[in-house]
């Protein structure tokens, strides 16, 4: 056998044990990768962008101005550490400025245009109502909110001094929108004047 044979004989053995190298440590990843794919649980694979939150506690309301017509929506979410109340008021539904916005005691809204059925403020304390007052705040105290030249209002805000349990008790509670902006130190509302919008919230 001359030199030359011998060396093709051993390249070609040597391209056949690395050929099955090769495909037994395919192999072995294969069988190593199965059982974590295996093992994952339905409920934790999500795809791209998605996200898991725990279940909160929600409540809605359809608040309506002055004349009883719906104007828009408020919608609360409650977390751990507190409450997000997101309210959408639609152009054309309120005076331009600053608004008072309180969470108030009893979800009634039936006295159309005049909204005092909702009683007071929820968490009413003598002396104790506004931000801004060391005496309070009251729970239902909440900063103003703005409403733009054509009459719409995006408005989100959070508070961990109310509680949901609160809001949903048994006679329920109500968004109320004043006409002018909460001064957050006056008794006992502010200085915000009459009542513009109203939302029972369940």
């Amino acid at each position: 056998m001359t030199r030359t044979t011998i060396a093709l004989a051993s390249t070609a053995a040597m391209a056949v044990l690395f050929a099955c190298s090769q495909q037994a440590s395919d192999a072995q990843e294969e069988d190593q990768a199965t059982p974590a794919e295996e093992s994952m649980p339905a409920d934790e694979m999500t795809g791209e962008g998605e996200t898991s939150t725990p279940s909160m506690m929600r409540a809605t309301g359809d608040l309506m101005g002055g004349d009883g017509n719906q104007i828009g929506t408020a919608n609360l979410i409650e977390g751990p550490n507190g409450i997000v109340m997101e309210v959408n008021i639609e152009a054309g539904s309120l005076e331009t400025g600053w608004h008072a916005i309180h969470l108030h005691q009893t979800g009634d809204c039936s006295d159309t245009g005049e909204y005092k059925a909702s009683g007071g403020h929820i968490g009413k304390i003598e002396g104790g109502h506004g931000l801004l007052n060391p005496d309070g705040p009251e729970a239902g105290d909440l900063p103003n909110l703005y409403v733009a030249a054509d009459g719409s209002a995006n408005f989100e805000t959070f508070s961990n001094i109310v509680k949901m349990s609160q809001i949903l008790d048994d006679d329920g509670s109500a968004v109320i929108i004043h006409e002018g902006r909460d001064d957050h130190m006056s008794q006992p509302i502010g200085g915000a004047g009459s009542r513009v919008a109203c939302a029972v919230i369940e």
